[in-house]
């Protein structure tokens, strides 16, 4: 199960306890946000692409949608979702629980700017009723990210809380 993966993944850095797990669905932006109790900007939703015949994670802010203009400015190429079997089969994980913790080797992560805004988000740990929270160079750190891009759009406004 994927969230067992990332559950070994956060135990070999002494974070295990840290993750959390829900009696209820977190499998989208509006359930994960009260589940945990915090704004939707701060679910850290892992979106799944296709670029160049490679899967692409972009960690965006739950409130941003991605810009599909500057999408294409930074990959050359139109934002083509992975669908459901697609993200289980080359990500490792099932839509609802995509997360950027113990991917498939090959996987390339992203981490959208929307995110930039806050100082703690909380990312899914692999199943649909989970979640972690961590700063954002907690985040840096632990998703194996390869840059910072700026694909999404409708965010722009000021971080609260």
């Amino acid at each position: 199960m994927s969230i067992e993966k990332v559950k070994a993944y956060f135990k070999t850095c002494g974070m295990e306890d840290r993750v959390l797990e829900f009696p209820v669905s977190s499998a989208t932006v509006e359930l994960a946000a009260q589940a945990v109790g915090c704004e939707p900007g701060r679910i850290a939703k892992t979106l799944s692409f296709m670029v160049n015949e490679g899967p692409v994670l972009i960690v965006a802010a739950g409130d941003a949608k991605i810009d599909n203009h500057k999408y294409k400015q930074q990959f050359g190429t139109k934002a083509k979702m992975l669908t459901a079997d697609e993200a289980a089969r080359l990500i490792g994980h099932a839509v609802g629980g995509v997360c950027p913790f113990a991917v498939n080797p090959g996987v390339t992560v992203y981490l959208d700017a929307s995110l930039k805004r806050f100082e703690t988000v909380f990312p899914a740990c692999g199943s649909s009723n989970s979640a972690i929270e961590l700063t954002i160079p907690e985040l840096e750190k632990h998703s194996g990210y390869r840059a910072w891009v700026d694909v999404c759009k409708n965010w722009e406004q000021p971080a609260q809380g």
